[in-house]
């Protein structure tokens, strides 16, 4: 069976990214409602229980190498597992106890933004430009705007703190991961990296002292579904299908939609409403984001006026 022919009648790549965009910035909104029905490190360790298997099973179908097998293998594996899985959403999880799925989703959309600063630290290589460092520093403070630290209506600043932690696992292991060298497929790689990771979470979990056998309402076990089946393995289909459609450099802007995204969603099921400053914040992240990425948006602006210009001609 050949997993691209389940793209033969699918619409068109843009209607794909906004539907990726859409299933991860709704995992967002269905964490901070799961955190409330699950203890938070046991909600993410079974979510990946599950989407790791499945995503292993995809591997299997789609063929290719599926076991590690070289010391190459066994890094990469363990750095999806401890910072991409563990550490980015154990701090997430537990942090989106106090903050909101929407405010989450935009402090995670730095990630690129931490990824750009760090990397000539952990890659080496060229500094960043003037205008990508004003990046930087729209995007955090476009942070400050959306949390608003310190006011009586504002986020937690514990919480803001966890999620941002995440935010930085993420990065590195991005980073860590380029410098790995792995004969597993992309696939492979991502189920074996969950499931480590989730061991670990069931560790954690455990330390933490959170109960171990409860009994989970409708609720909880829809958004787990959720979780599971929507940003986990339809996500992941539909990610490497735009790698696969549309290259890597375009599919990085899929990031800048997410906020949007869980935003449309909490007010939706929510009614949440951001405050003039957590809009201004939200613009700010997004803008931070435009300048640090500008390659990548200007690529798919001229991809777009040369779709334009053929369509008119």
């Amino acid at each position: 069976m050949n997993i691209r022919s389940i793209w033969r009648d699918a619409p068109t790549d843009r209607v794909l990214f906004v539907l990726l965009a859409t299933l991860w910035g709704g995992s967002f909104v269905a964490i901070e409602v799961g955190v409330t029905e699950w203890p938070p490190l046991l909600f993410a360790a079974i979510r990946y229980d599950l989407a790791g298997a499945l995503v292993l099973a995809i591997a299997a179908v789609r063929g290719g190498p599926a076991l590690p097998r070289t010391r190459g293998d066994l890094t990469a594996v363990a750095t999806v597992a401890v910072f991409v899985i563990f550490g980015h959403h154990a701090l997430l999880y537990v942090g989106q106890g106090s903050v909101p799925g929407a405010v989450a989703s935009a402090i995670v959309a730095l990630s690129p933004v931490v990824t750009a600063l760090l990397a000539p630290v952990f890659l080496g290589g060229g500094e960043l430009g003037g205008v990508q460092y004003v990046g930087v520093g729209a995007g955090f403070l476009g942070v400050v705007a959306v949390t608003n630290p310190g006011a009586a209506a504002g986020v937690p600043a514990i919480g803001a703190l966890l999620v941002f932690g995440a935010t930085v696992a993420f990065a590195l292991g991005t980073l860590l991961l380029r410098r790995v060298s792995t004969t597993l497929s992309a696939a492979a790689l991502q189920g074996w990296g969950m499931l480590a990771g989730a061991a670990l979470l069931h560790g954690g979990s455990r330390a933490l002292g959170e109960p171990q056998a409860m009994a989970a309402s409708a609720t909880g076990l829809g958004t787990l579904a959720f979780l599971v089946v929507g940003p986990g393995v339809i996500a992941f289909l539909l990610y490497f299908h735009l790698l696969d459609s549309v290259g890597a450099t375009r599919t990085t802007l899929v990031g800048y939609l997410e906020p949007m995204a869980a935003a449309g969603l909490a007010f939706a099921l929510f009614g949440y409403v951001p405050t003039p400053g957590a809009a201004l914040g939200f613009a700010l992240v997004l803008g931070g984001f435009a300048l640090v990425e500008g390659h990548a948006l200007r690529v798919a602006a001229g991809d777009a006026v040369g779709r334009l210009r053929t369509t008119l001609s």
